[in-house]
Parts: C-alpha cells; sequence; structure tokens
C-alpha cells in the first residue's frame, strides 16, 4: 500500500466518507475478550505463575568474567544440590552467568562447594563469583509492594479520567480495558510459563500506562465530537464515538508498531539470536502489553463507554429521538420515490 493511498485512507476515515463499524459489532468484540478471558484465568488456575527468587526467596549466584558462556556447565555443577532442579541458568552480558535457585537456605560449605566447581567448570578465579541469598519473607514484601503499587496506578487513572473527561462512562471503560489487557497479558505469561521479575512487573506497568494513553487519544476525540451532542438530531452518540474511532485509528497503529518494533527487535533478535535472556521477561509483557493495548483502545474501551453511556437518561432518548427521525425520513423518501415512480408510469401511457 503507497503512502498516497494510506493518506487518503486516514483522510476518508477522519472525514466519515469510509467507516468501520466498530461499535455496532461491540458484541463480537466483548465475546472474543471474555473468551480470551476465561482461558487467561483457566490457564493461572491450573498452571500459574512462575514467580522469581525475588518474589518466592532464593539464592543467586553470578560469575564474571566467564570466556565460554555455556549455561550447561553450570546446570551440571548445580543439580546436584538442594533445588538443583528448579534452577535457572541466565547469561548476563557477553563475559556474566547468573544461576537462580529456589532454594534460600543453602549453607556457606555449599555455596563454597558450588563456587569451586563453578570457577573450575568456566576456568575462572573464585573472586568471579559472588553469591546472594533471598529470604521468603523479603520475597512475600516484593510481592506486596509490587500489588500495592498497582493498586495505586489503577486508583489514580480512575480519578484522573473522571477529573479530565466529565465521564464515569469513559472512566469506567478505560479501566476495564486496563483489567482486559492485564489479566490477558498475564495469562501468556502463564500459558508459556516464564518466569515473572522485577523487570516483568515493570514493563507490565508501562504498558498499562501506554494502553491508558491509547484509550486517552481516542476519548478526547469523543468528547470533542459530542460536545453539542444533544443540540443536534442527526447523529447518535454511538456514532460520534465509531467516528472518534476511526479518526484516531490510523495514529493509534502508527504509534504502535513505533512501539512495537524497538520491542520485537530486543525480543526476537536480542534473546533469541544474541542470547540476552536477562531482556527476555521485559520485551515479552511489554511486546504482548502493547499489542493487547492498541486493540482494547479500539474493540473494548470505547464500546464498554457507549454501553455505560445509553444508560444515561438524556443521551437513550436523544439516540431514540435520532433513528426514530431517520426512520420517518426514510418513508417519506421511500414514499415521494414511490409517487414519482407512479407518475412516471402514468405519463407514459
Amino acid at each position: 500500500m503507497s503512502n498516497m493511498s494510506l493518506k487518503q485512507i486516514s483522510d476518508e476515515l477522519y472525514t466519515g466518507k469510509r467507516s468501520i463499524d466498530f461499535i455496532g459489532k461491540r458484541k463480537i468484540w466483548f465475546s472474543i475478550s471474555i473468551v480470551q478471558i476465561i482461558v487467561s484465568l483457566v490457564s493461572l488456575g491450573i498452571r500459574g505463575l512462575n514467580l522469581g527468587i525475588e518474589f518466592t526467596g532464593g539464592s543467586q549466584i553470578t560469575i564474571s568474567n566467564v570466556k565460554n558462556t555455556d549455561q550447561s556447565l553450570a546446570q551440571n555443577v548445580i543439580k546436584d544440590y538442594p533445588g538443583g532442579d528448579a534452577v535457572r541458568v541466565l547469561q548476563v552480558g557477553d563475559t556474566s552467568i547468573q544461576i537462580q535457585s529456589p532454594q534460600d537456605d543453602l549453607t556457606s560449605k555449599q555455596i563454597a562447594e558450588i563456587s569451586e566447581k563453578l570457577a573450575q567448570a568456566y576456568s575462572v578465579s573464585v573472586d568471579d563469583i559472588s553469591s546472594t541469598a533471598i529470604g521468603s519473607s523479603w520475597g512475600s514484601d516484593m510481592s506486596r509492594k509490587a500489588l500495592v503499587g498497582f493498586l495505586v496506578f489503577v486508583a489514580l487513572a480512575v480519578i484522573g479520567l473522571a477529573i479530565y473527561f466529565h465521564s464515569v462512562g469513559n472512566s469506567v471503560g478505560a479501566i476495564l480495558a486496563l483489567f482486559n489487557d492485564l489479566v490477558i497479558t498475564v495469562g501468556v505469561y502463564g500459558l508459556l510459563g516464564f518466569e515473572v521479575s522485577p523487570s516483568s512487573v515493570i514493563g507490565l506497568l508501562t504498558v498499562l500506562a501506554y494502553s491508558l494513553y491509547d484509550t486517552v487519544v481516542v476519548f478526547d476525540k469523543v468528547r470533542e465530537n459530542t460536545t453539542k451532542l444533544l443540540e443536534q438530531k442527526k447523529t447518535t452518540f454511538a456514532e460520534y464515538v465509531n467516528l472518534a474511532v476511526n479518526q484516531t485509528l490510523i495514529r493509534s497503529l502508527n504509534t504502535s508498531v513505533t512501539s512495537l518494533l524497538p520491542v520485537a527487535s530486543i525480543l526476537f533478535i536480542g534473546v533469541y539470536f544474541f542470547g540476552a535472556t536477562t531482556l527476555r521477561d521485559l520485551a515479552l509483557v511489554m511486546f504482548v502489553g502493547l499489542i493487547l493495548s492498541t486493540l482494547s483502545s479500539v474493540f473494548i474501551a470505547s464500546p464498554l463507554a457507549v454501553v455505560i453511556a445509553q444508560r444515561n437518561e438524556d443521551i437513550k432518548k436523544h439516540t431514540d429521538m435520532v433513528l426514530k427521525l431517520r426512520s420517518e425520513e426514510s418513508v417519506q423518501t421511500s414514499e415521494k420515490k414511490s409517487k414519482k415512480t407512479k407518475k412516471r408510469a402514468s405519463t407514459q401511457k
């Protein structure tokens, strides 16, 4: 598709000459979202989340200045010790290996033995090996703080949106879209079994902020379109919202693509080709979340805002009036066409 044709499509979507019926098909979008949420919740209920040692507690050993980054060497050493079967080995940069074990009660003697064996396996000095133990109580505290941080974020978002838009419908629609993104993104983590680390939480909060931004762009256009809603009799609230979604569609897609390209590069090139596995947690949650946040602002937040707004008596009456007038005009038009057809027929005779 050429730039000229894309610009033409964008112009036609903005003026309403061309329109995609996002709002009219909202039952389809809601059904798809509900299925995804159910699958995510079932996955989380069956498999749960693979929480990192920062949340559950454990031991972490870092080997620096290695020339051979073969992770199997570390796995062979640690497998004979408590928690060895559940150990996680990561390459950090070009010259470091990080080992994470769910055991937080390894003795100092065991740590010393592991360090010596790792030093021999990787041909480095014992001084190049450092270890850290994270207690389960500290991990629980981290989990609690992460949850508190998320709840504060949501509370501030609700207050901010309600004040900015002067609309409960828009605010609720945006927050429900946030929960849609949250549950499905976390569900993907559960399905794939990727570890939830502090980087994952940071990435998730970043994605939720992006989702709010994308939704605010759409709702800002809705507010602009509906400023004089009740003063006119040609367009319903739902139709104005659909127009706003179409008007901001190309902008949302462009923003999403430019945001996804660097994240995709980190996830697929950096992680899978160059082995930068420490970036995987952050890149995955941002990749999935950015896609979901773009879709949710169009298919979830805006239709939900319409459903909630139509409970307002003034908007409901206005919608009924517009549809009634439109139906009457359609009948009158049909009658005029019928009279013209009969007149032509009689003239021909």
